[in-house]
């Protein structure tokens, strides 16, 4: 009995992260309808499961249900973002503070090769690909604080997250945000909790004053 519902708990995770994976790359796009029998099919499984996820994913605020019109890849609005940047600079500015003493050579050589990452993606011209660098870049930081709950609270932002970054697209330079990366990374090799801390809170801030600019720009 343990073993089927074993088998369902991981099924569940398995869709939940592919369904993830998927609106943070845009194959699932703002509006966009998950259809429960199309999942299943490709998954090869039945519907319960990929139902159990999509409600998993609606707590996180990923997805959106309504009667009789199944899920649906949630829109982030103006507002949401202007509430959403403090938020994120708070955690980030703890996750700061217990990642410098916790970061490991390696994981420094992670958050090296997602600022290259970004650098390619500048000169590419691929906001897409820098926004999935960007983010990686930050979750590693936040996954080196050793917290699950902070860790937990920041996946679940990550839909704003992305669409902090988007909102800036048509007015921004992908160069000049690759190298915002760079003070974040360079507190991170001293290994200073006061000096991360400050430099993941600077980071996120100027990205949310610049949002609340070009959404007072368009008069929204």
């Amino acid at each position: 009995m343990p073993r089927p519902a074993g088998r369902t708990v991981l099924l569940r995770d398995a869709i939940k992260e592919r369904i993830v994976e998927r609106i943070l790359d845009g194959t699932y796009g703002p509006g966009e309808r998950i259809v429960e029998s199309a999942v299943a099919a490709e998954f090869g499984v039945s519907q319960a499961p990929v139902r159990e996820a999509l409600r998993d994913l609606e707590a996180m605020r990923f997805v959106e249900s309504q009667p009789h019109r199944g899920a649906r890849v949630r829109e982030v609005t103006g507002e949401e973002l202007v509430q959403i940047y403090p938020v994120r600079a708070a955690l980030e500015e703890v996750a700061g503070r217990a990642a410098a003493p916790r970061i490991t050579e390696a994981e420094l050589v992670l958050l090296g090769d997602e600022l290259a990452g970004m650098r390619r993606a500048a000169r590419a011209g691929d906001l897409h690909a820098l926004m999935v660098h960007d983010t990686r870049f930050h979750e590693i930081i936040v996954e080196a604080s050793g917290n699950q709950v902070l860790l937990d609270v920041w996946r679940s932002l990550r839909v704003e997250a992305r669409s902090l970054v988007s909102a800036l697209k048509s007015h921004s330079d992908l160069h000049a945000i690759a190298e915002l990366h760079r003070p974040v990374l360079q507190a991170v090799e001293f290994r200073d909790p006061e000096l991360l801390g400050k430099e993941m809170r600077a980071h996120i801030e100027f990205f949310g004053a610049s949002v609340i600019g070009h959404l007072g720009g368009a008069g929204t």
